[in-house]
């Protein structure tokens, strides 16, 4: 790879045609998706190899001279698949694979299988049961992220009176409350 002159930020190599194309290529692919940070990725390499100073394209993007200065950076070490950027992968799973797929099998074959007394899961139990089999404690508050991976979907009941009358439910609907909202003031009146 040969090496960029004093005070140029790209090799020649990321100057020749081929590699000016590739980068129209993904700045157009970025557009049509409405991509618009890699858009500017790509508009800011174009605009540097066709000659322009980083401070102009700083001004034009609407972004800092250091941003620019780092997609260089990755255009130079990279090639365009520096300038593609992507979700973190974040921290290391807590369970394996393994224990994955063994909690998703404890968790179908029930709670009081498991030693619970109820016959519905919670999150607060089924972390205490992740802690118990595995070692590992899980916030509730991830517990619904862990079941959503592990392809269970979190259930929560519907409030309901248990001893609601419906017939009276439904006079108070279409007869009182209509003569409820008739007696409020008008919003424009106000």
């Amino acid at each position: 790879m040969a090496r960029a002159k004093k005070g140029e930020a790209v090799s020649p190599p990321g100057r020749t045609a081929t590699a000016r194309k590739k980068l129209r290529r993904f700045t157009d692919a970025a557009k049509q998706r409405g991509d618009l940070e890699a858009w500017r990725r790509g508009r800011a390499v174009l605009g540097y190899i066709a000659g322009r100073r980083v401070i102009e394209l700083a001004t034009e993007l609407d972004v800092t001279r250091g941003s620019i200065n780092r997609w260089l950076q990755w255009y130079e070490a990279e090639g365009v698949e520096g300038l593609v950027t992507g979700k973190a992968p974040g921290p290391a799973p807590k369970l394996t694979d393994f224990q994955r797929d063994l909690l998703g099998a404890l968790i179908e074959i029930g709670p009081q299988a498991a030693g619970y007394s109820s016959g519905v899961w919670t999150g607060p139990m089924i972390a205490d049961l992740i802690e118990a089999r595995f070692g590992v404690r899980y916030h509730n508050h991830h517990v619904p992220r862990l079941l959503n991976g592990l392809g269970f979907s979190v259930q929560r009941p519907r409030k309901r009176l248990a001893r609601a009358d419906v017939e009276a439910q439904a006079d108070w609907l279409r007869n009182k409350f209509p003569a409820i909202k008739k007696k409020q003031p008008h919003a424009a009146a106000l």
